[in-house]
């Protein structure tokens, strides 16, 4: 029995203000080309079953581009495996926050797809000896996630948040609706947990997976791409399962537009000519150029004073070319250390501050990002600082 995973389509996505020559947003029809793709990964492997976990569309009220081309898509998937059994749950972006209000999902058991959207279902295929708990994104009470004894295969289908196991600025841009524990997941009970709403492939138990977005649609692009590179992945894709053996395959599905995320420049000490040099010499020499590609470039320690004498119609060609262009500027940080005498502003730098300040301006290697360094950093700093002091006769012995 072969399990194809796939989850948070977003189709409807639109970013920039790019249009193609139909007057469609080009990130739209970005990602409606990287779901056709998908399909293809799909029918390529030919599984027995089909799970989307959630966040088909973008929002609630998508698009009618976006419907017809989900629309056709499936209908190909499904007309291509007339035997594959096909289940779509409700993510939080495809359902509606009134009661009253329906979505659109249900338009696609028309298809003979299995659409759970409302409340939690057990969906029982007893000639495959098949049992499928599919739990939506939605708010209210949902049943206890046990698998079906009766059944030889037992599959949880779930859009949302495993407590714990999310970076924090994803759980805080996009949250779910719902929340779970590892404990209530009990992935080891089940064939397979197929997950869906964290857009990056991550392991949550040997048999329980969050397959990631097809394209990059999250609020934090670049984050994502940052996880992506640190764990080792080529990207974005779809998880093929065997439930028999276990055996797990994760496919990469092609992106339809290429994402540069180029090396940060350090401005520190630079002068505008230098500084304009390095970003012509960063940008023109990227391998394959930055053409109708969505790019970034970090410079950090750039001085208001320097930023005023960059090249700007060098940059405003940049952005002509690409897709779209993003220099991030960021100011040098200003740490007051002491106070002018009679002086109110100054003030004792913190340990915060202190720790800040050094891990900003120590230098690094080029595969360690500065930001996540940062973020880590502070964070430890926080989790010592709420240990509790041992009790004084301790300390005394």
């Amino acid at each position: 029995m072969r399990l194809v995973h796939l989850s948070d389509l977003h189709l409807g996505y639109r970013q920039y203000q790019r249009l193609t020559p139909g007057g469609i947003n080009q990130r739209e029809a970005d990602v409606a080309r990287t779901f056709t793709l998908a399909v293809n990964r799909v029918v390529a492997a030919a599984p027995d079953v089909v799970v989307v976990a959630g966040d088909v569309f973008h929002t609630v009220r998508p698009t009618n581009q976006a419907i017809l081309h989900a629309f056709a898509q499936l209908g190909r998937m499904t007309q291509a495996l007339p035997e594959a059994i096909v289940v779509v749950v409700a993510g939080n972006h495809d359902t509606p926050r009134s009661a009253e209000s329906g979505g659109i999902l249900q338009l696609f058991a028309q298809l003979g797809i299995h659409v759970v959207d409302r409340e939690a279902k057990r969906l029982a295929f007893p000639e495959r000896d098949l049992s499928v708990l599919a739990v939506p994104d939605v708010p209210g009470p949902r049943p206890s996630l046990t698998p079906d004894p009766a059944a030889r295969y037992n599959v949880l289908v779930l859009h949302g948040e495993v407590q714990g196991m999310l970076p924090a600025h994803v759980a805080i841009a996009d949250r779910a609706a719902v929340e779970i524990s590892q404990q209530e997941l009990g992935a080891a009970r089940w064939s397979y947990v197929a997950l869906g709403h964290y857009h990056v492939h991550r392991e949550i138990a040997p048999n329980a997976y969050y397959s990631g977005s097809l394209d990059y649609t999250s609020p934090n692009t670049w984050g994502e791409l940052y996880e992506e590179r640190i764990s080792g992945l080529p990207g974005k894709g779809i998880v093929e399962r065997d439930l028999d053996t276990g055996a797990h395959f994760f496919h990469p599905v092609p992106m339809s537009r290429a994402l540069v995320d180029l090396p940060p420049i350090s401005a520190r000490g630079l002068g505008a000519d230098e500084v304009n040099e390095r970003l012509r010499q960063t940008v023109d020499g990227w391998l394959g150029g930055i053409d109708e590609k969505i790019v970034r470039l970090v410079i950090r320690d750039l001085p208001r004073h320097v930023a005023r004498e960059l090249d700007h119609k060098a940059i405003r060609d940049y952005k002509r070319r690409a897709l779209n262009f993003q220099l991030d500027v960021r100011r040098p940080e200003v740490l007051r250390t002491q106070a002018a005498a009679g002086s109110p502003l100054g003030r004792r730098p913190s340990l915060t501050d202190f720790v800040r300040d050094k891990l900003q301006s120590r230098t690094l290697g080029p595969d360690v990002e500065r930001e996540e360094l940062v973020a880590r950093g502070l964070a430890y700093l926080r989790e010592a600082e709420n240990v509790p002091l041992a009790p004084a006769a301790l300390l005394d012995a």
